[in-house]
Parts: C-alpha cells; sequence; structure tokens
C-alpha cells in the first residue's frame, strides 16, 4: 500500500482546496466547506454514497467546475490565475480520468488519432511526444494494431489503457481517477491498479482516487477522505481509517465491505433512510437523521473538521462524538 514519505509533511502541498462550497441554481449545495491537501507522490482515495459530491470535488480541481466560494491551489498558485493565464498549461500539468473510459473517447476516431490528438492541440514537441507515447503503450500493454481501431473494438480493460496513455501523454503531475476500475472484472482491475502503482512510482504521479470499491481503496491509498452530503466527515491515514472508523458514517461504509481478513468479524450497520436532498439538508450535523448513535446536540450544532487525539497524524473528523460506533462483534 502507498504511504506518505516523512519528507512530504515538510513540503508544501501539490494541492490546497480550501472552505470549498460549490451552489447550483442557487440552491443546490454540492459542496459545503470542503478542505483537503494532496502532497506530490502521494495517492488520496476519495468514498462516499453516490450523490455525496465526490465527482463536483474533482470537477473542481481539473478547473471544469468553478468552486462558488473557497479557493484551489495547484503547485502554490491558485487554480484561477492559471487558468487564466494559460489553460492549455494547466491541462498538461493535471489530467482526468473518467468513469466511462470507453464513452470518453470519439466513436469517429481510431485509436491512434485520439492519442495522437492532445499532441496537436497542445503543440508537443511532436517527434519527442510520438516517441514517448510509443514507450507509453509498450508500458501499458497496448499492441500496435490497437491504433487502427475505433472504441467499440475494443475492450473495456484497453480502453482505460488508452484514458491511462491519452493522460500519460502530456507528463502531468496529478491525475484524477474517478472510478477508474468500475465495470472491469477483478482480474482486470488488479491489473490497472498495478499499473497505476508502477507509473507512480516509475515517474513520480500523484493520484486523487474516487472509487466505491473500498477494497480498491485500501489497496492503494496512502491517506482517504469520507464524503457525505457535500462535506469531508472523515480524512485519515487508510490503514488506521479501516482499523478505526472514527465517524459513524465511516464505520456503516465499512461495514458493508467484505471482510479481507476473515479472522477479524465485524458486524453490520444498516442506516435508515435514504441520504437527504442537498437542495435542504439537514441542520445541525448532516448526518444525524441517518446517524444510529446521534444525540440532541447533533440535530442542531455542526460540528467542524478537527484532528481527533488518537495518535494518528492528520486525522481529521466531523463528529461531535467520535469513535462512539465499534465495528467489532
Amino acid at each position: 500500500m502507498n504511504t506518505t514519505r516523512d519528507s512530504q509533511t515538510l513540503q508544501p502541498p501539490l494541492v490546497a482546496m480550501r472552505g470549498l462550497s460549490v451552489v447550483f441554481g442557487g440552491t443546490v449545495r454540492a459542496l459545503e466547506d470542503v478542505s483537503l491537501e494532496i502532497r506530490e507522490g502521494e495517492i488520496v482515495g476519495l468514498v462516499g454514497e453516490s450523490g455525496s459530491g465526490k465527482t463536483t470535488l474533482c470537477r473542481v480541481l481539473v478547473g471544469l467546475t468553478t468552486a462558488t466560494e473557497g479557493t484551489v491551489e495547484v503547485g502554490g498558485e491558485p487554480l484561477a490565475a492559471q487558468l487564466a493565464r494559460d489553460p492549455l498549461a494547466f491541462r498538461r500539468r493535471v489530467q482526468m480520468l473518467l468513469q466511462d473510459a470507453v464513452a470518453s473517447l470519439s466513436p469517429r476516431m481510431t485509436i491512434g488519432k485520439t492519442l495522437r490528438e492532445p499532441i496537436i492541440i497542445h503543440d508537443l514537441p511532436r517527434e519527442a511526444a510520438l516517441q514517448r507515447l510509443e514507450q507509453i503503450l509498450r508500458r501499458l500493454g497496448l499492441p500496435p494494431d490497437v491504433l487502427a481501431k475505433f472504441p467499440h473494438q475494443i475492450s473495456g480493460g484497453q480502453a482505460r489503457r488508452v484514458g491511462v496513455a491519452r493522460a500519460l501523454v502530456m507528463q502531468p503531475q496529478l491525475i484524477v481517477a474517478d472510478e477508474p476500475t468500475a465495470g472491469l472484472d477483478v482480474s482486470v482491475q488488479g491489473e490497472l491498479l498495478n499499473l497505476m502503482l508502477d507509473l507512480q512510482q516509475e515517474l513520480g504521479l500523484t493520484y486523487l482516487l474516487v472509487s466505491h470499491n473500498l477494497n480498491v481503496i485500501r489497496r492503494v491509498s496512502g491517506r482517504t477522505a469520507v464524503m457525505y452530503l457535500g462535506q469531508i466527515v472523515e480524512e485519515a491515514p487508510t490503514q488506521q481509517l479501516f482499523d478505526k472508523p472514527a465517524h459513524p458514517y465511516t464505520a456503516a461504509l465499512l461495514s458493508t465491505n467484505p471482510a479481507i481478513d476473515p479472522q477479524r468479524r465485524t458486524r453490520r450497520i444498516v442506516l435508515q433512510g435514504e441520504i437527504p436532498s442537498v437542495v435542504n439538508p439537514p441542520s445541525g450535523c448532516r448526518f444525524h437523521t441517518r446517524c444510529p448513535v446521534a444525540q440532541p446536540r447533533c440535530s442542531v450544532e455542526a460540528p467542524a473538521l478537527e484532528a481527533v487525539a488518537d495518535g494518528a497524524p492528520g486525522r481529521r473528523v466531523r463528529c461531535h462524538f467520535p469513535f462512539s460506533l465499534d465495528l467489532q462483534r
């Protein structure tokens, strides 16, 4: 599993998101007071139910959605300033892998043309870029004949690799991967994850990895953030979060995950009701309407995302009563 090097804690973050809120149509608060840092060389996991705000957060980070409030810095410089000055330079630096790899490819273009298109758009030195692309394709295990094919003629696993190749030819610092293993069988998932880890080590890549698959997050991420109803409710080193979740929502999510250790028995925590609407979120703690351990304070006082004294550096939780829900039977 990827872990953050001690030296990284002394370096400024590659990404710093502070107090982000995104409001659509004046009423839909897709994000509310989200703060998250990502350091160079990290793999940070992002988990939560559908509708929790994960994709919106990714879109803000890659410049496809503008935050209503708060700031985003990449490499110590505001994202907005970079986009205003040279949007192509920023998009070379930060690449996104979309969830539906096949749909992200133009059905009217061969794979070869799709992969060469960014080289033309970004006016990269052609010979060097094509050589780099050839090396990337070999590294990804894509056969030469795939270049003449159209998206409907390749497998889902190949489509994911094509997406990775298209991102890597830009030589990015950061890759935002939205459900990169969704829809793939277990063996192909494993191959893709191994590849992402290898490329991280070889190229010094940084990842923000979104996944519903908690085993994927546990395997590759060094740190994990948990989202609920537009907010980060817990952030911790991944192993510590899985071993002892602090937020009741995190505990409920983990209780649905097939146990990696068959000797470790956990109880299933079933949440009542559906996730509330972001148009009219609950008062106080946004999770209190479904929380098994909620107390009167939770419905009237919104908790802040704060450090908890459990011996884990960098661990934060948005809960008045952390560690109040034990997964162990």
